[in-house]
C-alpha cells in the first residue's frame, strides 16, 4: 500500500503558517467561499471559481515540492492529490528529480450531465459537493466548473507532456487503466 496525501492538507498547513492580512489575497476560495456551495455558486461565476482555484492552488507548490524532496530522498512512494498537483509543479519536480523518479497522471471529467447523474450515485464519505450542496441547479453549475477546470488541466498536462484520463464513461475501467500505467516497470 502506498501512503496518500491530499495536497489540501498541505495548503492548511501553509495557511495556518501564512499572515493574516494575506490570506484574502493568496488563499481567495478560502475566503471568497459561502458557508454552502448554494451561496457560493449563487453569488460567484464559476470562470472566477476557477480562477481562485488556479491562484489559490499555487499557495501549495512548495509544501509539495517538499513532501515530494523528503519521499524521494528516502526512496519512498506517495500519492499526492488533488486540485494543487498541477502540470506545472509536477514539471518543476520532474527538473529538480528527475523523470525516472516521478510518475504523474491527470484526471478530468468533461460531460456535465454525467457529472451531475454520478455525484448523486457518490458513496464517498464526507464528499464536499454533497454535503454541502442542496439545491438541484447548484449540482449543474458545480458541473459546469468541474468541466471547465478540466479543459485547464487538460490543455497544461498535454502541454507538458502528461497523460490524461477523461472519467466521463466507465470510471472503474479508467482508474484500471490508470493503475496499469502508474505500476508498469
Amino acid at each position: 500500500m502506498i501512503p496518500w496525501i491530499s495536497a489540501d492538507t498541505l495548503q492548511n498547513i501553509v495557511y495556518a503558517y501564512t499572515p493574516k492580512k494575506t490570506h484574502k489575497k493568496i488563499f481567495p476560495n478560502s475566503q471568497l467561499r459561502g458557508d454552502n456551495n448554494d451561496e457560493t455558486y449563487s453569488r460567484h461565476h464559476h470562470k472566477a471559481i476557477i480562477k481562485w482555484y488556479i491562484n489559490q492552488g499555487k499557495t501549495s507548490y512548495k509544501a509539495i515540492s517538499m513532501v515530494a524532496e523528503t519521499y524521494l530522498i528516502d526512496k519512498d512512494d506517495i500519492v499526492v492529490e488533488w486540485y494543487q498537483v498541477t502540470p506545472e509543479i509536477v514539471e518543476k519536480i520532474i527538473k529538480k528529480f528527475g523523470k525516472k523518479n516521478i510518475q504523474s497522471i491527470f484526471l478530468v471529467k468533461h460531460d456535465e450531465k454525467q457529472f451531475v447523474k454520478d455525484i448523486h450515485k457518490s458513496t464517498t464519505p464526507n464528499d464536499w459537493i454533497i454535503r454541502k450542496t442542496k439545491e438541484e441547479n447548484t449540482f449543474h453549475k458545480i458541473a459546469k466548473m468541474i468541466s471547465e477546470y478540466s479543459k485547464y488541466f487538460e490543455k497544461e498536462a498535454r502541454k507538458h507532456k502528461f497523460t490524461v484520463f477523461t472519467m466521463d464513461q466507465d470510471f472503474k475501467k479508467q482508474i484500471k487503466k490508470a493503475i496499469q500505467l502508474l505500476t508498469k516497470k
